[in-house]
């Protein structure tokens, strides 16, 4: 990631946008890590549905837990899942497009294939299949999202490995001696590095949202952990007494994964020479005559 390719993202409003909400959640969880205004899972009866003041800033739940300190402590678990699903994506990605591109015709057609019929079922079922048979937990959501959206990626990095392997500069690169190996980690990945970054951050945003919704349901983190999922699902019982209770985890999952997405779209925009050129095209005016 060059100094000129974050300055063409930080130039895009949504990759802005996306990239300062994701490092304020993460600095959030890393700062939960060794500090919250209240510990997040101390109940204290007298406090029930504080009102929003101080010192609980969003007001309390239904046990006179702060929720303030809930969502500090949630962010922890949302970057795990989003970190953890991303490296197993990676994984997942690399590997299958490897194997789909650089292989014997007839493994990569297999490969084709099983990428096709895996692409088919959405990650949460997925998830919520393996969460039967395993017991829901946040490694499930991880490995779900993470094989699921791996799948993705191969499929998008698959043809542009394909694309780059013809390229002049690989041709002459295995001319010289070059191995395979060594072409893959020194020409092939490199060049096909953004769009597999651009995949990475809405394989992200998907973890997200799956970690909440499957939260949600019973299928994701347990109720010891501190989770988004599992504080919107404890709290929308009382929606039509305290609203403005759900509003807080609801928002905070809504903003996450619309920062996620915004950062994917900025980084396309920021790495696709072909969006920069029509956008400037776009901008440039006309000569008149």
């Amino acid at each position: 990631m060059t100094p000129r390719w974050l300055g063409r993202l930080w130039d895009t409003s949504t990759g802005r946008f996306g990239a300062i909400i994701v490092v304020v959640i993460a600095l959030t969880a890393l700062v939960a890590l060794f500090w919250t205004p209240f510990d997040p899972q101390a109940s204290d009866i007298g406090d029930r549905w504080l009102p929003p003041s101080w010192p609980h800033l969003l007001g309390t739940d239904d046990t006179g837990r702060d929720i303030l300190s809930l969502l500090m402590a949630g962010a922890r678990t949302t970057v795990f899942v989003s970190i953890g699903a991303g490296l197993v994506a990676t994984v997942v990605g690399i590997a299958l497009a490897t194997l789909g591109a650089l292989t014997a015709r007839w493994l990569r057609e297999t490969v084709a294939v099983l990428v096709d019929i895996l692409i088919a079922f959405p990650v949460l079922l997925i998830a919520m299949m393996i969460s039967s048979v395993w017991g829901g937990s946040l490694w499930v959501v991880i490995w779900a999202v993470g094989i699921g959206f791996g799948v993705n990626i191969a499929r998008v990095t698959r043809p542009e490995l394909r694309r780059v392997q013809q390229s002049d500069f690989v041709l002459a690169a295995r001319a010289a001696g070059v191995t395979p190996a060594q072409s893959l980690v020194r020409h092939l990945l490199p060049n096909v590095a953004p769009v597999f970054i651009v995949q990475l951050s809405w394989s992200m945003a998907v973890a997200v949202l799956a970690e909440a919704g499957l939260s949600y349901l019973g299928f994701g983190a347990s109720v010891v952990e501190p989770s988004w999922g599992l504080l919107l699902a404890d709290l929308q019982r009382y929606i039509g007494v305290h609203p403005l209770s759900v509003l807080w985890p609801g928002l905070t999952i809504t903003i996450t994964v619309l920062a996620l997405n915004l950062l994917g779209d900025g980084l396309r925009e920021a790495t696709d020479p072909t969006l920069r050129h029509r956008a400037a095209e776009i901008h440039t005016p006309g000569v008149v005559a």
